[in-house]
C-alpha cells in the first residue's frame, strides 16, 4: 500500500515548481492534506467511506463550512495528482460532492465611511504619512494586503500612474492608481528616500519590510479613531474598492482584471452588493416601482 508522506512531498514540489504557487498557498494545501493523511494513518489507497468518515470527523471538530470546503478541494486535487502520476489507480473523491458554501456577502464601507477612515491618519510624521499612503493605495487599487507588503519602491511608475504587483501564484500584473493615491505616494516616497533609499516601499520603525499583521493592526486602530462600528480589515478596503466601482458603472470584467481574479465567478460576489443599491435607485426613480 502506498504511503502518503512521500507522495505529499512530491505534490508540494509540483505545486511550487510546476504550478508556480506561492509558499503561503503551498503551505495551506499541504497542511490540509497532511490532516487527511493523519486521519487515514498515512494511507492513500482509501475508499469513499473513509472520506465520508473524515467529513464527519471535521464536523465533530466544529470546523466551519468554508474550512471543510477548502480541505475537500485540497485533498481532491492531491488525488488528481496521484492518479496523473500513477501513484494510485483511482480518485476516491470522484463521487464525493463538495459541501455548498453559505454565501456571505463581504463587509463593505460606504463612500462616506471610507473617507472617514482615510482621513483618520493625518500626515503629522513619517509613519502617519506611511499609514495614509497604505490606506489610499489599498482603496485606490484594490490590491491584497500581502501584495502591499511585497511592493518595492521600484514597482511604482509615477509617469504612467501605475504599480507592478506580485499576486497569487507569483503572477505579476500592472494596476492603475487614482490621483489621490499618486499624490500621497509621491509625498511619502520623497520622505522614504531620506530614511531608506532602496528596496521595500513600506517599512517599520526598524527599517524592515512592513508585515501584513502590522497593516491589519494599523487599519483596526484607524477604524476605531474614525468612529466606524463595522469590522474593518485590509480586505474590507478591497471589497469596498470593487463595490464602489460597480456602483458607479464599471464593467465586471474590468473589475476582475483590477482585482487579479482568475475567474469571473469570484468577482460576481460584488454584483450582489451593487444590486441592492440598484434596487434602491429603482424604487426612487421608476414610476411603477410601488403599489
Amino acid at each position: 500500500m502506498s504511503k502518503g508522506p512521500e507522495e505529499l512531498a512530491s505534490y508540494a514540489k509540483y505545486l511550487t515548481l510546476e504550478k508556480n504557487y506561492s509558499i503561503h498557498t503551498e503551505d495551506n494545501y499541504t497542511r490540509d492534506i497532511r490532516q487527511f493523511l493523519e486521519f487515514t494513518g498515512g494511507a492513500i489507497d482509501v475508499t469513499e467511506n473513509k472520506i465520508r468518515e473524515f467529513l464527519v470527523y471535521l464536523g465533530k471538530k466544529k470546523y466551519d463550512k468554508t474550512s471543510i470546503i477548502r480541505k475537500v478541494i485540497a485533498v481532491r486535487n492531491f488525488y488528481k495528482f496521484l492518479v496523473k502520476t500513477k501513484k494510485t489507480p483511482k480518485n476516491p473523491f470522484l463521487y464525493i460532492l463538495t459541501p455548498k458554501d453559505d454565501k456571505k456577502l463581504p463587509n463593505v464601507l460606504t463612500e462616506e465611511e471610507t473617507a472617514a477612515l482615510l482621513n483618520a491618519t493625518g500626515e503629522g510624521d513619517f509613519f502617519s504619512l506611511r499609514d495614509k499612503t497604505i490606506l489610499e493605495l489599498l482603496y485606490s487599487t484594490g490590491i491584497r494586503v500581502h501584495e502591499v507588503t511585497t511592493l518595492d519602491a521600484t514597482d511604482v511608475d509615477f509617469v504612467n500612474e501605475e504599480i507592478k504587483v506580485l499576486g497569487k501564484g507569483a503572477k505579476e500584473r500592472i494596476v492603475p492608481m487614482g490621483g489621490q493615491a499618486v499624490a500621497v505616494l509621491r509625498k511619502y516616497t520623497k520622505e522614504l528616500k531620506k530614511i531608506k533609499p532602496d528596496s521595500a516601499l513600506f517599512i517599520n520603525k526598524n527599517k524592515g519590510r512592513l508585515t501584513t499583521r502590522a497593516i491589519e493592526m494599523m487599519i483596526k486602530k484607524y477604524a476605531v479613531k474614525a468612529g466606524l462600528e463595522k469590522k474593518v480589515t485590509p480586505h474590507t478596503l478591497r471589497h469596498s474598492f470593487a463595490t464602489h466601482l460597480l456602483d458607479r458603472g464599471a464593467d465586471l470584467r474590468s473589475v476582475q482584471e483590477l482585482l487579479g481574479h482568475a475567474n469571473l465567478s469570484t468577482t460576481q460576489i460584488y454584483t450582489h452588493l451593487s444590486i441592492n443599491k440598484l434596487k434602491r435607485e429603482y424604487d426612487k426613480a421608476h414610476p411603477h416601482s410601488r403599489k
